[in-house]
């Protein structure tokens, strides 16, 4: 492919391939280190909101090539421009697309993640990283403040762990990672894809409108009064069990067969 002045246009650094009602949107710019520049920013976007569109996607498991998931915003763009020319517009738009997203996202973390890229995982409904994998907020040591990722990743992490990795810029690996929340599992390299395939396929047992329900229910900001939490929460269950997608999971159970919604393999 050529642009128009003729020259080579760029390779795409972000792809999607759909399978199985899984769409695998996989970082493709090993020799950048997945590092976030403008166009694998523009293409992560656009590949989540096709993914997220298309009705036959149950969920979305955000992959990479390369010994490292993403080293964070390119610095190579940033260094230089003024604060409204930095680019980091599309960044929170990625990660709340992710958080909000109302299909599950699973991060399969088969190497380094830093600063940016560490809020990419944090983003993620469920991560699972190799044992060798390493984290790190650098951005301190940059002269930064970790300040859009903090949306993502302080809600998963321990406020003391957030305190001393956010300041301190240390580097910690995937069994630390999953003691302080920010992965669901830390495995030996060759257990990692079986593992993201065991949560796939947890995942696509349940309703998809139920996912999206749960989702909205987790990230929602509770009531102060137990009272009205549950009158609330009452609510929220008993439209549900009066949904189609309940009705339909019961009759299942009562018939000893799959729901309909399950997507075959």
């Amino acid at each position: 492919m050529t642009s128009p002045d003729g020259d080579a246009a760029p390779s795409e650094l972000v792809h999607l391939d759909v399978a199985a009602g899984v769409a695998t949107v996989t970082l493709d710019s090993p020799a950048n280190r997945n590092a976030l520049s403008a166009q694998l920013r523009r293409e992560l976007l656009a590949h989540l909101r096709a993914a997220l569109a298309d009705d036959d996607v149950r969920l979305i498991v955000l992959s990479h090539t390369g010994t490292v998931f993403c080293s964070g915003m390119d610095l190579r763009e940033t260094r230089g421009a003024s604060a409204d020319q930095q680019g980091i517009s599309e960044v929170p738009a990625i990660l709340e697309l992710i958080w909000t997203a109302p299909k599950p996202v699973v991060a399969r973390v088969a190497g380094a993640a830093r600063a940016g890229g560490v809020g990419l995982v944090a983003a993620c409904d469920i991560a699972v990283a190799v044992e060798t994998a390493t984290f790190a907020f650098s951005e301190v040591r940059l002269g930064l403040v970790p300040a859009v990722i903090s949306v993502t990743v302080l809600p998963r992490l321990l406020p003391r762990a957030a305190h001393e990795l956010f300041l301190t810029a240390a580097v910690f690996d995937a069994r630390r990672a999953e003691a302080i929340g920010l992965v669901n599992a830390a495995v030996p390299a060759d257990e990692v894809d079986a593992t993201v395939a065991g949560y796939v396929e947890a995942l696509k047992l349940g309703a998809p409108a139920a996912l999206a329900g749960t989702k909205e229910m987790l990230r929602s900001e509770r009531p102060r009064s137990m009272s009205e939490d549950f009158a609330q929460m009452q609510e929220l269950s008993a439209g549900y069990f009066a949904g189609p997608d309940a009705q339909e999971g019961m009759r299942a159970f009562a018939e000893k067969r799959t729901p309909a919604w399950v997507v075959p393999d």
